[in-house]
């Protein structure tokens, strides 16, 4: 065989490869029964075909429309590529509509405009991305419909189930939310209420009868001190008395013997003017007594002072064991002993701080305010006292305002008063004091304790009978109680509000994916 016929032969084979090529473009695609059964199971299962751009590939009659929700760098939207037997047709030979059927009866109805080589939806595709889609398109004035689900963020919950969650049902609406000025705070004691115990005597304590922590009423005897000094005290108190009796003898003699002008009158003023100074006398001795803490009833007890017109004499008893130099030490206020600095047989001196009693059935939030805050807080304010370490809260107001910035803290003192009739607010205990800046009542709002993470949205969970559904929000002001949304739930929508992390778990365990 020459060259020539070589060159015949391979001329033709290759005539033959490229009308095969050409032959195998220009077939039309075709799909048997079989394959469209396998492609029906696949619906049915949730295996839809996928399209050259990823997305959810519908065919019928070699009609192909592929949905796609495109969201790179833009907010979600619906692109539409069509095709006929596998060709990708003009954008402008197709009329599309598709509907989304949420739960809860919304309907969102997506109109279609041609932009570059696809249909663009004009309206954003909001989440989550879970409903029931209708698709329609028409082209040369046939129509073609669709339908399938794409499920996303639920959760289905029985009565019994959602019961025993402890999940409790609210319904959004509106609310007043609390702009809240939080500030560094301390428990103290209440300075009002507040006892520095000394002895106002020298002596040698020969009794104790209170101990910390031990409660003590007002006038009740807590310690006893033997003291010479209380004795000396005592001495000059009943000295005065008796100079006072001989005094009051004298005068009435002298006054009797100048009337019947037995004696001159100067021996008569001599007199009275002795009986003047033996009553300051004893008023100065028994001031001195009951200012260091004795009562009347002690001094009647020292001395018998005369009585009747001409002061007889009466003679006492004598003086009982340590009377003179038993000095009683009580309690100036109800309250508890915090502090205790004596013991049994201690000598001790007149300004000895003994014992600190405070009445701890009120005590005081004390709070700095810083300078940049100063025209938030303000005399007579309700503010709320928080503990995080005891879980516990108390609403009080501002009695104070300190008048100073410090120049270190640059920031003034203020404090309220707390009730604590069960003694749980205790002195020393970091707080926080809350002051609320202003008030605002916002048109939807939801628990604060609903909000959950979903992927990166804040969310609740709706309920649309067994079913929660994830509801992305925009959240505006919040309190500790209340979220305002801003967009993403509407007046009258119920949403789990408590023991919503229980829809969360599920909603884990079910691997849903966020997948178009």
């Amino acid at each position: 065989m020459n060259a020539k016929n070589w060159l015949s032969i391979a001329a033709v084979v290759l005539v033959g490869i490229v009308l095969g090529f050409f032959i195998l473009r220009l077939e039309p695609a075709t799909v048997s029964t079989e394959e469209h059964e396998a492609q029906s199971e696949q619906e049915k299962e949730g295996l839809m075909a996928k399209g050259p751009h990823g997305g959810r590939l519908l065919t019928q009659d070699g009609f192909e429309v592929e949905v796609t929700i495109y969201e790179r760098g833009v907010p979600p939207q619906f692109r539409v590529y069509a095709y006929e037997q596998g060709k990708l047709l003009s954008p402008e030979q197709v009329q599309m509509t598709i509907e989304l059927h949420r739960l809860g009866s919304r309907i969102d109805r997506i109109q279609f405009r041609k932009e570059g080589d696809y249909l663009r939806g004009d309206q954003v595709i909001e989440e989550p991305h879970s409903f029931d889609v209708k698709v329609s398109a028409v082209r040369e004035s046939r129509r073609y419909d669709w339908e399938y689900t794409q499920v996303e963020g639920r959760v289905q919950l029985s009565h019994e189930a959602l019961k025993s969650s402890g999940i409790e049902i609210m319904t959004a609406g509106p609310a007043r939310i609390k702009a809240l000025l939080e500030l560094p705070g301390e428990i103290k004691l209440d300075q009002n209420r507040l006892a520095h115990v000394v002895p106002r005597f020298a002596g040698v304590v020969t009794a104790v009868h209170k101990n910390l922590g031990d409660r003590v009423r007002m006038g009740e005897v807590i310690a006893i001190v033997d003291s010479l000094e209380l004795a000396e005290a005592k001495g000059q108190y009943i000295e005065s008395v008796h100079r006072l009796e001989l005094a009051q003898t004298s005068f009435v003699r002298e006054q009797s013997l100048w009337r019947n002008q037995i004696s001159p009158e100067q021996d008569y003023l001599n007199s009275r003017h002795a009986l003047e100074e033996g009553e300051i006398t004893k008023q100065i001795a028994a001031q001195k007594l009951l200012a260091l803490g004795l009562s009347h009833a002690d001094l009647a007890t020292l001395s018998i002072e005369p009585e009747g017109p001409v002061r007889l004499h009466r003679p006492r008893t004598p003086f009982r064991e340590q009377m003179l130099t038993r000095y009683e030490i009580r309690a100036p206020l109800d309250g508890v002993v915090i502090e205790k600095h004596l013991v049994l047989g201690e000598a001790i001196k007149e300004d000895t701080a003994i014992f600190m009693i405070a009445d701890l059935s009120t005590v005081w939030g004390e709070f700095s305010v810083y300078a940049k805050d100063l025209n938030a807080v303000r005399l007579g304010q309700e503010v709320t006292v928080k503990s995080e370490v005891l879980a516990i809260e108390a609403t009080a107001t501002v009695s104070y305002l300190g008048p100073l910035v410090g120049e270190e803290t640059r920031s003034a003192s203020a404090h309220v008063h707390i009730r604590n009739p069960d003694g749980r607010w205790r002195p020393g205990l970091f707080v926080t004091v809350e002051v609320v800046q202003e008030e605002r009542r916002v048109p939807v709002a939801v628990a604060a304790e609903a909000i959950q993470t979903y992927r990166d949205w804040q969310v609740v969970f709706a309920q649309y009978g067994d079913w929660f559904e994830v509801r992305p929000l925009d959240l505006g002001r919040r309190d500790d109680q209340w979220v305002e949304v801003v967009k993403g739930l509407s007046v009258g929508e119920r949403y789990a509000a408590t023991n919503s992390f229980v829809l969360k778990a599920e909603l884990g365990k079910s691997g849903a994916t966020h997948d178009h």
